[in-house]
């Protein structure tokens, strides 16, 4: 996948991007740089994306406003499956919006965030020479397995795992559980699938350090992303 053409012309560019934002830093930040200078792409690119992440807040209160009125169809016409989709139609319809409105702005960012947690894993073409700086006295290329001295987690992955899992608690009460409680005609199951927040946690136990620095950069911008959005955009 991250040797498909025009993903990996992505990965090469945010590559020069990166390349020059470390070689920027170091004389202010010296074995930190790279560290910084992941966090900083991660931020840039963020803001990039902020249009869609707008669009899909839009389209979440939208769909918690028509909440009600679809769990009031459902109970109402539930049996009756053909009807149940032509009123629930009729509501989208009415309320300018459809059940895949929140859906397309997240799907729209896949390629570049995917072009970025490629370049973070080294995955693209050729060697990634950003890999093989530190932060944290840590290689940004090694994986917590690798940097284990006995049962003694390094500072640096220790402080990572605490932060990424800080970020996900937050994320789940902070906006997941308030997400569901607007929109009461979600599936229960839900409930229990909201903890999948907690999977960056693991994923970066697995994953470079330059990977891990990315995910929690990311996870962090989106919940602060969120959490003001909903507070600023009009119900």
């Amino acid at each position: 996948m991250y040797t498909f053409g025009p993903i990996a012309a992505v990965i090469s560019m945010l590559s020069a991007v990166l390349a020059a934002l470390t070689t920027t830093l170091t004389p202010l930040a010296g074995a930190t740089a790279a560290g910084l200078a992941i966090v900083g792409l991660t931020v840039a690119v963020r803001l990039l994306l902020l249009p869609l992440g707008v669009a899909q807040v839009r389209a979440e209160k939208q769909r918690a406003r028509i909440a009600p009125r679809l769990a009031e169809i459902t109970k109402r016409h539930g049996k009756n499956p053909e009807r149940m989709l032509a009123e629930q139609r009729k509501v989208y319809t009415e309320a300018g919006t459809s059940p895949l409105a929140g859906c397309l702005p997240g799907l729209v960012q896949i390629p570049l965030v995917v072009a970025l947690y490629g370049l973070f894993i080294g995955a693209g073409p050729g060697e990634e020479p950003l890999l093989a700086h530190t932060f944290g006295g840590i290689e940004l290329g090694s994986t917590l397995v690798t940097s284990l001295e006995g049962v003694l987690v390094p500072p640096v992955f220790a402080a990572l795992l605490v932060l990424l899992a800080l970020v996900a608690w937050a994320n789940r009460r902070y906006v997941v559980l308030p997400m569901m409680r607007d929109n009461p005609a979600q599936p229960p199951m839900l409930a229990a699938l909201s903890y999948m927040q907690f999977t960056t946690v693991v994923i970066a136990a697995f994953v470079p350090l330059a990977a891990g620095i990315y995910l929690f950069a990311s996870t962090a911008w989106a919940l602060a992303e969120k959490v003001v959005l909903r507070r600023v955009l009009p119900d």
